[in-house]
């Protein structure tokens, strides 16, 4: 087990590097941060060389992995962190310093258990993109088909479970507090987070995730996935179609190729509703250096290691709440939030939809490009601080890649209105799943099911059904000691003043902690 003063030294180089790389400015200067925050800020930046320009990519990356994925979704919000620094951030999509070839090879051959040559034909030595967790290079199959190769990083897996096993001891003594803090449930958020990142180091998954997605995808004009070679993928090693397009990132390649930018934001904002609406399963890396246009305007999406899953209840709850917010039936919103237990019943429902209202109605109608982001998110914090609502770690995922689906459409169309691309879909649906004619059909098909296959009737309702507020049966979470209690065992209640200052240490990087993750969503 990690000893106390090893997450500490993490915690406090972390902020440390944020500081020399002038990333702390922003945070800094952001409303919602607390004062006592602002001022642990300042003494991160005692003695450091700040820049004059920030390099926000340069300290995620110092950081680790773990912290460019926090760096990868920011590059999605210029809205939020401005377009210089979403434009540094985009050098954390897939152009960081790449691996050398030698322990690539070796990690191909290791992985598929035979020489290189055995596999492919050729194996280009330059990579085309170098990213936190992999890097790909492109191939050529003995058959003779072009692939693209993805392999797992060198280290990468001991590299994420170190820094998550410091997030989770932080977030353990975050949560200690109270307040805010147990509200925000920090602990069963990284207990998700380190299953989501479980996932995508297994290259295995993720190719299951793409086959998976291309299935419910097939017939969806305008959206592909590519398809994998089976034979040459295995735990670290995935090998995919080549797809040739342009990235979606690269908007005047784009323009130049003659492809309407408009049109692409509309089908990537209706591709990520069938997916997440219709099917319950979506790509959750949805980020600029995921997506390519192919030459006939497909939408190609890549690097499917985090997938998301809504179970069918909270599908029709996200949905109803879509179409309340677009039609701004705020009374059904609010009611959808106290069927699914995410506001705790001894609020009023009435002034819910009430705090609603005062948040959609300046959003309605309008482009993106036209709305104060800031105050949204400032109405929002205060929403769930005012109604106790609690984080929802399994929403979380939908959540991130909302953000990033907005983010890359409001970059192809600044003009673009989601509620309006929304409404027709989400309509739709909603009378399609809860129609009259369905409804019949449903109940037909329930009532001779029911006659076929009466003994099982309990058990398969059980698997529908979702638990209490829709929400899965969360992950088991680590018992982590706190060094408050060890304090009392170790040295009795009453001794010394360096617990208490370790204790307000670790209260202050808690609450910067908090504050970056309310500022990142």
């Amino acid at each position: 087990m990690t000893a106390p003063r090893t997450h500490i030294f993490r915690l406090l180089k972390w902020g440390r590097i944020l500081a020399r790389h002038g990333a702390l400015k922003g945070l800094e200067a952001a409303p919602q941060t607390p004062p006592e925050v602002r001022r642990l800020f300042r003494i991160a930046r005692l003695g450091a060389r700040v820049p004059a320009k920030p390099d926000y990519a340069g300290a995620f990356r110092a950081i680790g992995p773990a912290a460019i994925k926090l760096g990868q979704t920011l590059a999605t919000r210029p809205d939020l962190v401005g377009e210089e620094a979403a434009n540094n951030l985009l050098e954390l999509q897939d152009s960081l310093p790449p691996v050398p070839f030698e322990l690539i090879r070796a990690e191909i051959e290791q992985g598929l258990g035979g020489p290189l040559e055995k596999f492919f034909s050729h194996v280009d030595e330059v990579p085309v993109g170098a990213a936190s967790v992999a890097q790909v290079h492109r191939g050529r199959t003995i058959e003779g088909r072009d692939v693209a190769i993805k392999v797992l990083r060198p280290g990468v897996r001991k590299n994420f479970a170190r820094d998550i096993e410091t997030y989770e001891w932080a977030a353990a003594h975050l949560e200690a507090l109270g307040g805010e803090a147990t509200r925000l449930r920090p602990q069963l958020t990284i207990a998700n987070f380190r299953r989501w990142t479980m996932r995508e180091l297994d290259l295995r998954r993720e190719a299951a995730s793409a086959s998976e997605l291309a299935s419910a995808m097939d017939g969806h004009p305008g959206y592909r996935v590519p398809d994998i070679d089976w034979d040459r993928t295995c735990g670290t090693v995935m090998t995919l179609e080549w797809i040739d397009g342009i990235k979606i990132s690269n908007r005047e390649a784009l323009v130049a190729a003659g492809h309407d930018l408009p049109d692409l934001a509309r089908r990537l904002v209706l591709a990520f509703l069938r997916q997440a609406i219709a099917g319950g399963f979506f790509h959750a890396d949805m980020h600029q250096g995921n997506l390519f246009v192919a030459a006939d305007s497909t939408i190609v999406a890549i690097d499917f290691g985090i997938m998301g899953r809504i179970n069918r209840q909270a599908r029709f709850w996200l949905a109803e709440i879509l179409y309340g917010l677009t039609t701004g039936n705020y009374r059904r919103v609010a009611e959808i939030h106290f069927e699914a237990q995410y506001v705790p019943s001894y609020h009023n429902v009435d002034e819910f939809a009430t705090a609603l209202r005062a948040v959609g109605e300046p959003m309605r109608g309008k482009p993106v490009s036209e709305l104060s982001v800031g105050q949204m998110l400032d109405g929002l914090f205060a929403i769930t601080r005012d109604f106790d609502m609690k984080t929802q770690p399994h929403l979380l995922l939908l959540q991130k890649t909302m953000v990033m689906v907005e983010g890359v459409a409001t970059q192809l169309d600044p003009q673009i209105n989601m509620w309006d691309v929304s409404a027709p879909y989400v309509r739709d649906w909603i009378r399609g799943e809860l129609g009259p004619e369905t409804l019949l059909a449903d109940r037909i098909n329930t009532d001779v099911a029911t006659l076929l296959r009466l003994p099982d009737l309990v058990r398969r309702l059980e698997e529908q059904v979702p638990k209490k507020g829709g929400a899965p049966e969360p992950p088991p979470i680590p018992h982590i000691p706190l060094i408050w209690d060890k304090k009392v065992r170790v040295a009795g209640a009453g001794s010394g003043g360096f617990w208490s200052h370790l204790a307000a240490l670790i209260i202050g990087a808690g609450a910067g902690a908090a504050a970056l993750f309310a500022w990142v969503h």
